[in-house]
């Protein structure tokens, strides 16, 4: 019982009940972590807004989003444990079973991203990449005033929005769920220890 307890706690997985049990907190986002996800926040939103009003700065922001989702996506292969897409990017049956048991409210806490939340951060990645593909290609010659690249560029944001909800809804969820402030958490990259 206690080997398999310590290699669930090694994982970084806390089954509910013993998420309450200790104050204590550990580092678990590291600052380029946490500088990505408030800088895209930020980022994201100024260019959605932006839109087609103020052109020069949607296209100056959209090239500092596909920089940001680059280096992102090379830190999810070097950067530390939690950062790691081998952390967090699971099967769709364990993503599937991790969200039957949120829908229970009988999830496992994760001390990094639990598995759906795991799949969003790679969904949301790929959105982007799309997003940032569609907007550069729109300034070639090829693809200039092309009606479809501009649609498809428009769909990927609005779903894009779309995904950001399901990702807040489940923070927020997750955080009732298992009594913890995760959006605190990613401001000081320090969660409650097991």
């Amino acid at each position: 019982m206690t080997a398999n307890k310590s290699a669930v706690e090694a994982a970084g997985v806390m089954p509910a009940a013993a998420a309450s049990s200790s104050q204590r907190t550990v580092r678990v986002w590291d600052p380029f972590i946490r500088f990505f996800h408030w800088s895209l926040v930020g980022l994201f939103t100024i260019a959605f807004v932006t839109g087609d009003e103020i052109e020069w700065l949607h296209v100056r922001i959209g090239y500092a989003i596909a920089a940001l989702v680059a280096l992102r996506i090379v830190w999810g292969l070097i950067g530390p444990r939690h950062a790691r897409f081998g952390d967090f990017v699971r099967s769709p049956r364990a993503i599937m079973t991790y969200l039957l048991q949120a829908v229970r409210r009988k999830a496992p806490r994760h001390l990094g991203h639990n598995p759906a939340g795991g799949a969003m951060v790679v969904v949301l990645l790929v959105m982007l990449v799309g997003i940032a593909a569609t907007g550069f290609a729109m300034t070639t010659d090829a693809f200039w005033g092309s009606e479809w690249v501009e649609t498809l560029h428009e769909g990927l944001a609005y779903a894009t929005i779309g995904l950001i909800v399901l990702h807040v809804t489940g923070v927020v969820l997750s955080g009732l769920e298992h009594g913890e402030n995760l959006v605190k958490a990613m401001i000081t990259g320090r969660k409650r220890a097991s």
